[in-house]
This record gives structure tokens, C-alpha cells and sequence, in this order.
């Protein structure tokens, strides 16, 4: 049987089914094309249908488990989880993401002992280290358990078991996506792992136990172990026929000094992303955190454009840069920007249209966070308009004066969320991280262009399309 795209390729090429035929031709490529426009074009498409899909598994969880609690209680597992999610991010010590640099440029080079290093290398990596903070952690808690809030002390405890699982997840994902292997990088994280947490989870409360912090995150560490160890599995399957087998060679200080920027880069990038949600933790009590939790969740689909992107394009970009291809990379720059600014305008609007109902699925307390979604918006898409800057930096041994940018933002949202918060709530804190993402997204087009001579804004995103550039080599 004749599949759709061949049907429409029949038909006449121009008047009124020119347009159809023309979208079939540039379907066909994204989905079947070898070139490497299409194979980043159908990552980034994997990466944000996957995201899309599981944002919505992630937010309905959330309504349920919100429900389930009620605000309070909520709240209480929202803080402790976000923690969690840092620190175990924070863990990769920057391996999550230099993975996806080393990967292509040991392929590119064959050098297969090194290869076969770096992946077993990054992964005991993650997994020494998250287990040393979370004893480290465990010891710090029954020192001070006194300071602590009654409410946060079980959950905190329980959120340092999940804290290796965590860091794994993180380098495997990188690991997946350096390998154009989409599907298993995004799959447990953002599919498996919060359908698993929200299963456990009913099942103990049918089970007789408690709805409360308590209960959550022993949910989220029966999750987050069985996503993860089927992610290693999976990921060992395809290694094995993807990596000749042979010796191992090891270059730990290299890999470390290379990491330890982007350790940097991601850590204050998280920390910037989430840091709202702690501060707001010690000003507020736990159901005005909740709220403002669902808030910045609600417009979580706008930063998934921003990290399909990234994930379609971040390997890519150190190819080109290492093979010195200055052509194609600018082409990649400018498509980038088209890729992440436009969909991520389009959503906001989307979103803030049907922001009212989706917060008032948690609860009715959620829906006075509803005025915060314009305030959030207007950072986020100006973030936006510099696209995966970041990664350009990162991937072009510009790693070190990224991770200074993200340092300063960092502090300077820091500092805007201790002065705002305690005057003005959840609106201080939502005014705070608008402000933060619009002056980081100056700072990275000023760097980008100073270091690099690559403008990198949607403004500057209209000369010729990496296709043009393609054809100019032909």
C-alpha cells in the first residue's frame, strides 16, 4: 500500500495542492533524509514530541498528586524534589554534558580506546560522586536536624537515596544523545520515570499509606531506580553493537578540565532555573511554594522547544567547530534560532490563553498563581531569541566565559530574589527570574558575538538557511 507522502508527490505541483506537496517533500526529508540537516531536525522532532507527550504525563501526575495532598503536603514534596533534581544534576560534575562533545570527536578520530572509557569513565563518575554527596548529605542533616523544618527532615532523607539513580540518568541521557539515540535518552526520564512514580504512588496510598511528602518521594525512588537501571540496560544492548569491543584508556585530567566548565555552565544554569522555587521556600510556606511550583510548570512546554533544540543540534555543533566547517555551523546557528524562538513564542501565547483552567486542575487555591504566567512569559521568550547560545559556547571551547555568564546571572538572580521576595511574594520572585533570563540572554549574544563573531539573536537569524549553505558546497 502506497504510504501518504508518495500519494501526495503524485499530485499536481502546482495551484492548490502545490502547498501540500511541498510540505509532504519536507516531511519526507525530516523523517527519512541521511543529511545531517535532517538527522538534527528529526532529533530535535523526537526530542520535542517526547517532551510534549511528557509534559503532559508529567503535569497531569503533578494535578493528581497535588490532589492527592492537597497544597500543603504538595508543597513540602515540590521543594525537596527540586532539590534533589539539582544536586544530582550538579553531581555529573559537567560529565552529562561533555559526553556529547567527546563522543562524536573520538568517532570522528577513531579512537575507540578512548571511547570505550569515557563511557564506562562518566558514568562511575556520576555514580561515586551523587553517592558521596548523599552520605554527605545524610551526615549534615543528623548534625543540624534541629534547624531544620519538621516537615522537610523525612523527605530530605529519603530524597539522598535517589541521588545516584539521579546522576546516572543525567549521563546516560547525554551518552544517548550523543549517539543520535533520541528515544532512549528521553524516554525514562521524562516518560517512564514519572509514570512509575505516579503508579507506586497509587498503589501505596491504596495500599493504606499516608498522602504526604513522605509517601511521594518513596514513589519517586522506586521510580526513579527502575527507569534508570532499564535506561543502562538498554543503553549496554546498543553500545555493543554500536562499540567494537576492545581496551579501555582512561584520561581522567582531561576529561575533568574539560567538564569542569561545563559543570559550571550547567550547574548555575539549573540553579538559575530553579533557584526561585528554593528561596520562595524560605520566605512562604509550603502551599503558596506549591502554588507558584504550578505556575512555573505550566509554562515548563516553553522550555522544552528550547531543549529539543539543544539536543538536536549540540553534537553537531562540535563536529562542524572541530572539523573548522564555519559554513555549515553558521547555517546551523541561524536554523537553531528559527527552531527555538518562534515555536516557543507560539506556545507562551498558548499557554497563557489556557493557563487559568490547567492551574485550576490542581486545586482552586492554584489559580490565583495565573497572573504570575504573564511574568514568567515575557523572560522566557526573550530567552528564547538567542536560541541554545549556550551550547555554542560550550561546544566551541567557549566553555569557561559561558560559565562565568551563567555564574553572574546566577548571583545577580540571587540577589534580586532576597530583595523582592520578602516585599513582594510570589510576584517578587516571578519578576526576579524574568529579569535574570532576559539579562542572560544579553550576555550570551554579547559573548557569542565577541568571542566567536556569531550573532546569535532571531534578529540577526534571516541570511542564508544551513540548506543554502549545504548547496554552496555541492
Amino acid at each position: 500500500m502506497p504510504s501518504f507522502i508518495s500519494v501526495v508527490e503524485r499530485l499536481p505541483q502546482q495551484g492548490a495542492w502545490a502547498p501540500l506537496a511541498r510540505g509532504a517533500r519536507l516531511a519526507e526529508g525530516v523523517l527519512t533524509g541521511k543529511d545531517d540537516r535532517s538527522v538534527s531536525q528529526r532529533i530535535a522532532l523526537i526530542a520535542f514530541s517526547t517532551r510534549i507527550v511528557s509534559a503532559l504525563i508529567a503535569y497531569l501526575s503533578q494535578v493528581l498528586i497535588a490532589r492527592w495532598m492537597g497544597d500543603y503536603e504538595y508543597g513540602v514534596f515540590v521543594m525537596v524534589w527540586v532539590g534533589a533534581v539539582i544536586i544530582g544534576g550538579l553531581a555529573c560534575f559537567g560529565f552529562q554534558k561533555s559526553i556529547v562533545r567527546f563522543v562524536p570527536e573520538y568517532q570522528e578520530r577513531r579512537e575507540g580506546d578512548l571511547l570505550r572509557g569515557v563511557l564506562v569513565g562518566s558514568r562511575l563518575q556520576g555514580l561515586i560522586t551523587a553517592t558521596v554527596l548523599a552520605v554527605v548529605g545524610v551526615i549534615g542533616l543528623k548534625m543540624f536536624e534541629g534547624s531544620v523544618a519538621s516537615h522537610y527532615l523525612i523527605p530530605l532523607y529519603l530524597a539522598a537515596i535517589c541521588l545516584p539513580m539521579l546522576s546516572v540518568a543525567e549521563i546516560q541521557e547525554g551518552m544517548s544523545r550523543a549517539f543520535n539515540w533520541a528515544d532512549l535518552a528521553l524516554w525514562p526520564t521524562f516518560i517512564y520515570r514519572p509514570l512509575l512514580i505516579l503508579l507506586v504512588m497509587w498503589v501505596a496510598l491504596a495500599a493504606g499509606f499516608e498522602a504526604n511528602a513522605v509517601t511521594a518521594m518513596g514513589s519517586a525512588i522506586v521510580g526513579t531506580y527502575v527507569a534508570t537501571v532499564w535506561q543502562f540496560v538498554a543503553l549496554q544492548l546498543r553500545l555493543r553493537k554500536t562499540v567494537p569491543a576492545g581496551p579501555r584508556q582512561y584520561q581522567t585530567l582531561k576529561w575533568i578540565g574539560i567538564s569542569l566548565p561545563i559543570f559550571l555552565v550547567e550547574g548555575f544554569f539549573n540553579l538559575l532555573t530553579n533557584v526561585d522555587i528554593i528561596i520562595v521556600g524560605q520566605f512562604v510556606p509550603p502551599d503558596q511554594v506549591a502554588i507558584y511550583y504550578a505556575a512555573t510548570k505550566t509554562l515548563a512546554l516553553v522550555h522544552f522547544v528550547y531543549f529539543s533544540v539543544r539536543a538536536g543540534a549540540a553534537h553537531r555543533i562540535s563536529q562542524y567547530y572541530i572539523s573548522g566547517d564555519r559554513a555549515r555551523l553558521e547555517a546551523l546557528v541561524r536554523d537553531t534560532l528559527h527552531w527555538t524562538f518562534w515555536p516557543s513564542l507560539a506556545l507562551a501565547g498558548l499557554l497563557l490563553l489556557v493557563g487559568k483552567p490547567l492551574l485550576g486542575m490542581f486545586g482552586e487555591s492554584f489559580v490565583e498563581g495565573y497572573p504570575l504566567l504573564f511574568i514568567f512569559t515575557i523572560g522566557l521568550v526573550l530567552r528564547a531569541s538567542v536560541g541554545p547560545a549556550e551550547s555554542l559556547l560550550s561546544m566551541s571551547g567557549q566553555q569557561r566565559i559561558c560559565a562565568t555568564v551563567y555564574f553572574l546571572t546566577f548571583l545577580f538572580n540571587v540577589a534580586m530574589n532576597f530583595l523582592l521576595i520578602p516585599r513582594y511574594g510570589l510576584y517578587g520572585a516571578a519578576v526576579a527570574t524574568a529579569i535574570a533570563l532576559v539579562v542572560e540572554a544579553a550576555a550570551l549574544f554579547v559573548v557569542t558575538w565577541s568571542r566567536l563573531g556569531i550573532r546569535c539573536s532571531i534578529l540577526f537569524a534571516f541570511g542564508p538557511s544551513w540548506k543554502a549553505a549545504e548547496e554552496s558546497r555541492a
